[in-house]
């Protein structure tokens, strides 16, 4: 943006909170691809020209109008928590932070009302006061807003009881802006959210979201630990498969990643492989048979009333173990992979053996289709770009499916293919290409064409 143009932008943001300090703006230009030491070059020295913090949607409809008039690049961030550069702007323009709309509208038995920029956590605390708490959430659910969870999520923790972010059901409605010439607010229900879901904000700004709600449990952490890494495995498929305990989570950790979790080290002997549990208190009693007949240890436990202080296994599941591993040793990557439904315990008993400790097995049970999967989070020791895509391509070439979270593209990342759905949406809320360019290997090819 030249100096005219930015200085104009300003003026018709009147009242709008803006940040136009460049160490502040390049901080907010940022996310976690620095897990990827391929992204981290490539994105390098990418930031905003101002950050504009909108404080309602009326706010939100004047920034989308002045960036229409300006025709004026905008990326919109929640916390910026995401890992592969979604909210970093590739052309500069205004970084659309939108953490300070955190208003709840209402909470109802099983449905929630609020506002982009709401705290998962904040929401789930308001929620479990009727008895009730969101059902899934990622490892960063204290900090991530319920708008980042959408446009740049896909499921986390809860994903083993209700499926990924995507499936439907799991989105009752969003509330978008567009970015036009006399910006409208599009009320999205049923399967049409879809159109926006994981776009990563080229499809319109989100300012509501409505989500359906789970019965809240009392909820107990438990670590089992393992001699064989294999038979910590077949343990969690079995626990995922037992339909009538209830879950929230099941981490599995080969050694030696549980020696990265400082906090835990007690409860982990040196060489054994561990599986974090977040299980219904109810179901507590029929945990000790199951462990015993895979031969495990229980070796840490907390009832619900203890387990919400201090120490929570959920932050060291999904994504937060490649930021612990990271904390000691910043070569270590990582991978994201879907193993299909059969034979998947084959599949990861042999990556497992074939690369040995150069990718290090990290399991996360999930709900697909109606059936519990293993999907893998592994950490990878980092040597070269080239060696990287050799592993990548091996998995592939197994029947692995890898969401490679080492590039910016859309269609390079885990769906492979853009939805034509959000494609014609795009044309529709943002006929000028000014929502997050340049994330899209489509858009980019229409555009020089």
């Amino acid at each position: 943006m030249t100096k005219t143009n930015l200085d104009a932008l300003i003026n018709s943001l009147e009242g709008i909170e803006t940040i136009t300090d460049s160490a502040q703006v390049a901080k907010l230009s940022q996310d976690y691809h620095t897990f990827s030491p391929v992204l981290v070059p490539k994105l390098e020295g990418k930031v905003g020209d101002i950050v504009v913090r909108p404080a309602n949607e009326a706010e939100v409809l004047t920034v989308a109008a002045a960036c229409a008039k300006h025709r004026v690049p905008v990326t919109v961030r929640g916390a910026g928590t995401g890992n592969y550069g979604q909210c970093v702007p590739l052309h500069g323009g205004v970084i659309l932070d939108m953490t300070r709309m955190q208003e709840i509208y209402w909470v109802k038995p099983g449905v929630a009302r609020v506002e982009a920029g709401v705290k998962l956590a904040a929401l789930d605390k308001k929620t479990r006061q009727i008895g009730w708490e969101i059902r899934m959430a990622p490892s960063t659910y204290r900090t991530a807003t319920i708008g980042g969870f959408i446009a740049g999520g896909s499921g986390g923790i809860g994903s083993i009881q209700y499926g990924l972010l995507g499936d439907r059901g799991n989105i009752l409605a969003l509330r978008v802006i567009t970015v036009e010439d006399e910006p409208r607010a599009i009320e999205l229900r049923g399967d049409d959210v879809q159109k926006v879901n994981h776009a990563w904000g080229i499809n319109g700004i989100i300012t509501e979201v409505e989500i359906p709600l789970a019965p809240a449990y009392p909820w107990a952490e438990v670590i089992v630990t393992f001699d064989e890494f294999m038979t910590a495995a077949k343990f969690g498929q079995a626990l995922g498969n037992a339909d009538g305990m209830i879950k929230k989570l099941i981490s599995v950790f080969a050694s030696p990643i549980p020696q990265y979790f400082h906090a835990l080290q007690e409860y982990i002997p040196e060489g054994t492989h561990s599986v974090f549990l977040i299980i219904s208190e109810p179901s507590l009693e029929f945990l000790p048979g199951l462990v015993q007949q895979y031969g495990g240890k229980i070796t840490y436990k907390k009832l619900a009333q203890e387990a919400g202080k201090s120490t929570h296994l959920a932050e060291f599941s999904w994504n937060h173990t490649t930021l612990h591993a990271r904390s000691v040793d910043t070569d270590i990557t990582y991978l994201q992979s879907m193993f299909p439904r059969n034979p998947s315990l084959q599949l990861v008993e042999h990556m497992y053996y074939h690369f040995g400790d150069e990718v290090m097995m990290h399991l996360e049970f999930f709900r697909v289709n109606g059936a519990v999967v293993p999907g893998a989070l592994q950490l990878v020791r980092y040597t070269t770009e080239e060696r990287l895509n050799e592993i990548i391509r091996y998995h592939e070439e197994q029947g692995v499916s890898i969401a490679n979270p080492h590039t910016y593209i859309i269609e390079d990342g885990g769906r492979k293919v853009i939805d034509p759905e959000q494609l014609k949406f795009k044309e529709i809320v943002d006929p000028y290409g000014l929502m997050n360019p340049g994330k899209s290997k489509v858009l980019q090819f229409q555009i020089q064409n």
